[in-house]
């Protein structure tokens, strides 16, 4: 759990994997390979986004994090800024491959600016926003489980 704790706890995702090489030099350990080899083969759209998700999510309550999670998804699905996860579908079930090639390629080439448009309103009268209901038309058990 310490090592989870150091390697994850950095800022960014090429920090998280640096230090994990950096632990895999000190120490052979299963864990630490097999963690650096995933994080690798991933899309570095979706780390980036993804860890920016879960930091946010820390300091939001549920209602938050269940819109800041629908836009998200939202925009990864329609593929207006990446077409990763289209093209992880296609490596993995269509022509398995297993050979995704992610668009950009590398994390340092995804800007900031980048991985705040997955946090946006969908801009497309097509596509709603996610509305929660107020929290007084919500029964007394889901207002405590908010």
């Amino acid at each position: 759990m310490k090592i989870i704790n150091r390697c994850f706890s950095r800022r960014t995702i090429e920090e998280i994997i640096s230090t994990l090489e950096s632990k895999a030099l000190d120490k052979k350990d299963d864990w630490i390979s097999s963690t650096i080899q995933s994080l690798k083969k991933a899309s570095p759209t979706s780390l980036k986004i993804s860890l920016r998700s879960i930091r946010e999510g820390r300091l939001q309550g549920v209602g938050s994090c269940l819109v800041r999670e629908y836009r998200m998804a939202c925009h990864v699905l329609k593929g207006e800024f990446s077409k990763d996860v289209h093209e992880g579908y296609r490596a993995i079930f269509i022509d398995r491959d297993k050979n995704p090639k992610w668009e950009p390629s590398r994390l340092e080439l995804i800007r900031d600016d980048d991985v705040d448009r997955y946090f946006s309103k969908v801009d497309d009268e097509d596509w709603e926003d996610l509305k929660l209901p107020p929290r007084s038309n919500l029964s007394r058990y889901s207002i405590a489980k908010l």
